[in-house]
């Protein structure tokens, strides 16, 4: 039988007495495109945060194709085949479009740093690089710098810096905050084409967005998994319902969403 892609088994996080995450259990089949959802201040961040190796766990445990990650760093967690973009964008402003995904991609590939390498010798470094640009549809702005990107096109790009490795599991964080609803249409669509044989764990506040995405759905509430299931499950678990999503659905409905 195959391993889940990832598994979180009784997963906690404390800082100091403060419980954040609360004996979270998780199992996401490979190539499942999940959305973890819940109010403001559910946990989250913090769980993306555990996941990617940036936080500890203070028990349980957190298992990537079977084998657990827990007390590995962010870096040997990516090696592993995780990667993960962040709410804010995280880019080399001064480098091009063709450079940011570049750095992505030559570690990816083993290269390290040396001072008697061109980067333009690098054939197959530069070659992944450029289907990555295609594939994020940013290769006629290669040699932009990201600085003067639109905001939806350095996001667009921060996607790409996080599928550069060749990761299997994805993790993006709020990926579509701050776009206009055209932006977000169009990006759901990108984010749809590029993830594609992957697994994909999403954190959104847009139901349009989850719903639109999303094969199954978490809900987290005060740091529990209280819900997974497919979306339209999960939209008619009372549970859910009335923890987190009645109000804002008949909103959403009521409006055409």
């Amino acid at each position: 039988m195959t391993a889940p892609a990832l598994e979180l088994r009784d997963v906690w996080k404390r800082f100091g007495k403060t419980e954040i995450i609360r004996g979270a259990s998780l199992s996401v089949a490979a190539g499942e495109n999940v959305a973890i959802i819940g109010p403001n201040g559910a946990g989250k961040s913090t769980l993306f945060n555990l996941i990617s190796g940036r936080f500890g766990i203070s028990s349980g445990d957190i298992l990537l194709h079977g084998r657990s990650v827990n007390g590995l760093t962010p870096y040997q967690v990516n090696r592993l085949g995780l990667a993960r973009s962040f709410q804010v964008s995280n880019l080399f402003n001064r480098l091009s479009v063709f450079e940011n995904v570049r750095c992505a991609v030559l570690w990816s590939l083993g290269y390290r740093y040396a001072f008697w390498k061109f980067l333009s010798d690098l054939r197959d470094a530069n070659e992944r690089t450029a289907e990555v640009l295609a594939m994020i549809k940013l290769d006629r702005r290669r040699n932009v710098p990201a600085m003067n990107l639109t905001y939806a096109e350095q996001r667009a790009l921060e996607i790409g810096i996080t599928i550069a490795g060749g990761a299997e599991v994805i993790l993006l964080d709020e990926p579509t905050a701050g776009m206009s609803k055209s932006e977000t249409s169009r990006f759901i669509d990108l984010i749809r084409e590029i993830t594609v044989g992957k697994t994909l764990l999403t954190v959104e506040h847009d139901m349009g967005v989850v719903f639109g995405l999303a094969d199954k759905i978490a809900v987290l509430v005060y740091g529990e998994v209280i819900a997974f299931d497919t979306p339209d499950r999960v939209r008619a678990d009372q549970r859910v319902q009335e923890a987190y999503l009645g109000s804002m659905l008949a909103e959403q409905e009521e409006g055409g969403h």
